[in-house]
């Protein structure tokens, strides 16, 4: 089994067929994440019809103004999702310092809620690392997975000492600046991912699908000097130990 712990599956839109034929093809557990109800209401209709799809209920930080006034409509699809995210915080592609606090109080409301369900959290972390960890130790023993860290490695350590995982996902294959991190990682802590379509989008211009994975598996190995298979046992056995301790903690991972 290969893993994609973070995925857009709503936004391959009329390629959707595709995609979910490679994902069979190759037998990669997907995080479906989502950005807003609308798009998990998708990530939930795939995973019904695709068994290797977990969908996650998340209010990406772009979106969280528009739901700061009626977060209660939100409980239904917390209660129900295995995963919850993309949540978080972001002040790097955020510009407008006005829009923080909306941020922060749909962040923390889906962190109690998840935390409360004993559910697993996909973070997104850019410019707000520090307030993110701080969150994220407010609230001891939840299961997070790190998407796409970017930021100091002071507060990369302090999420390990809480027990995050760690995504690596395609932008090792174009920039070199993701090297430091994919390499400081603990094999008990790494997962891979995609982001895709969008983040092999963003990177050249050309939609991503799931495919990349084995190219992103590759070049891990390389950097962190271990057999590719190797490293997808490890991978693996990682994200059966971050659903299997949400299990035991009480969160639902079930289909939905």
């Amino acid at each position: 089994m290969l893993v994609d712990a973070h995925a857009h599956m709503d936004q391959y839109c009329e390629d959707i067929e595709s995609a979910l034929a490679e994902i069979r093809q190759m037998q990669v557990l997907t995080t479906a994440v989502s950005m807003d109800v609308e798009s998990y209401q998708c990530a939930r209709s795939l995973a019904r019809k695709e068994p290797l799809i977990t969908p996650g209920f998340g209010i990406h930080p772009w979106n969280a103004s528009k739901y700061v006034g009626s977060l209660d409509q939100l409980l239904p699809y917390i209660a129900e999702a295995p995963v919850i995210g993309e949540i978080g915080l972001d002040y790097h592609f955020v510009e407008d310092a006005s829009a923080y606090p909306a941020q922060r109080e749909v962040f923390d409301f889906l962190l109690d809620s998840a935390s409360r369900l004993g559910k697993p959290v996909n973070l997104h972390t850019k410019g707000a690392e520090r307030e993110v960890v701080d969150r994220i130790a407010a609230h001891a023993g939840m299961s997070a997975v790190v998407h796409w860290y970017s930021g100091p490695m002071a507060e990369m350590d302090r999420l390990l000492d809480l027990g995050a995982y760690f995504t690596v996902g395609v932008a090792v294959l174009r920039s070199s600046e993701v090297d430091e991190i994919a390499r400081r990682i603990p094999p008990e802590r790494i997962l891979t991912e995609t982001d895709n379509p969008g983040a092999w989008s963003w990177l050249t211009g050309t939609p991503g699908y799931p495919r990349l994975l084995p190219q992103v598996l590759d070049r891990l190995a390389q950097l962190r000097a271990v057999a590719r298979d190797d490293l997808v046992k490890t991978i693996a056995e990682n994200h059966d130990r971050l659903m299997q301790a949400t299990r035991l903690k009480g969160g639902n991972t079930g289909s939905v």
